[in-house]
């Protein structure tokens, strides 16, 4: 089964959406005032991951080698 060329493109700009979300989160850590801050950036930082740890798994399910 070939996935959609688009669904593939999606799923990379989700993967590049992650990355982009942990540097927020870093730079947010690395310069916050209070701790209700690092709250947001460490919830920030585990979704990131959380979601691309998935879309990483449903991309290798469309291209399994």
């Amino acid at each position: 089964m070939t996935a959609p060329s688009e669904d593939i493109k999606n799923l990379n700009r989700v993967k590049e959406l992650c990355y982009e979300m942990l540097e927020i989160a870093d730079y947010g850590d690395r310069y916050r005032s209070d701790d209700g801050s690092g709250v947001v950036f460490g919830l920030l930082r585990d979704c990131a991951y959380k979601i691309r740890n998935v879309t990483e798994k449903q991309l290798k399910n469309l291209y399994p080698k």
